[in-house]
């Protein structure tokens, strides 16, 4: 039971636990990066177990419970804080306004919880103060992807819709980008504002989470060999990436979704034009 796996599995989801936990004290600077390192244990679990040749049934529900916290639950928390601190257009009081972003955070989230369950009348009106639940779409959605992933035998070489940790990346760029620039973030253009107002990082996050369920094949990152006929749309999506990387640095994360997406499109158009052909 306690193979070593199924430990790296047991840090995935402390990981996911200790996200939620900072995202709540306001500390969304910090939060993302305990979600990579998610993301890191759960690569490492399922590489070594099938390189131990320990993968079995019960690896393989440890993991999609891990998954359910650290991909559904911890990224729902982030854009449910996400939500409440892009309640005002620009966010940030002009001027004399020199908090950090985790103070900023922390007295939005204060507030917003005053609202919610004291009723003391602040900026969060009767109409805004219950948006911020939309959020729990994320881990709602995710339960079900994870549940199908598991009895599902054909996504074994692919997935069937956005794997979690995909949407969580994906998630991730908004507590980033807002905390990278808020410094100068009356500064921003118009169309960064309204990318970051309630109501647009509502309708983006719901909308991709829905991806999650759809019935489109994706490209699965597992390598049964390393030749270039099989894995051209993998090696294509890691160059990408990385080249993103280098050149977008924090823009380079939806640029990498958007690539994986659209690879895995060609590559599902591609098989099924090469099997009418033979």
């Amino acid at each position: 039971m306690f193979s070593f796996p199924n430990i790296l599995t047991g840090m995935n989801l402390i990981c996911g636990i200790a996200s939620i936990l900072a995202t709540l004290a306001g500390r969304i600077d910090l939060s993302p990066f305990f979600l990579f390192a998610a993301m890191g244990f759960d690569f490492l679990d399922g590489f070594i177990a099938r390189k131990l040749n320990k993968s079995g049934p019960m690896g393989k529900q440890l993991d999609s419970l891990a998954d359910m916290v650290s991909f559904g639950l911890a990224p729902g928390i982030i854009v449910m804080v996400m939500i409440i601190v892009g309640v005002h257009d620009g966010l940030i009081p002009p001027h004399d306004y020199n908090y950090e972003s985790t103070s900023y955070t922390w007295f939005q989230i204060q507030a917003w919880m005053q609202a919610i369950f004291y009723n003391v009348p602040n900026h969060f009106d009767a109409t805004i103060k219950y948006l911020p639940f939309v959020a729990l779409i994320i881990p709602f959605l995710a339960m079900f992807r994870l549940a199908k992933f598991n009895i599902d035998e054909n996504q074994s070489d692919q997935f069937i819709g956005v794997p979690t940790p995909l949407n969580t990346l994906f998630i991730l760029f908004l507590p980033l980008f807002f905390c990278t620039k808020f410094p100068a973030w009356n500064n921003q253009d118009s169309w960064v504002l309204l990318l970051f107002n309630c109501y647009s990082i509502t309708l983006i996050t719901g909308l991709f989470s829905l991806l999650m369920i759809a019935k489109v094949p994706l490209i699965a990152l597992k390598f049964k060999n390393f030749g270039w006929t099989d894995n051209k749309f993998r090696y294509l999506l890691l160059l990408f990436a990385l080249i993103s990387f280098i050149l977008f640095y924090l823009w380079s994360i939806p640029i990498i979704v958007f690539l994986y997406i659209m690879l895995s499109l060609i590559e599902n158009r591609q098989k099924k034009t090469n099997e009418i052909q033979s």
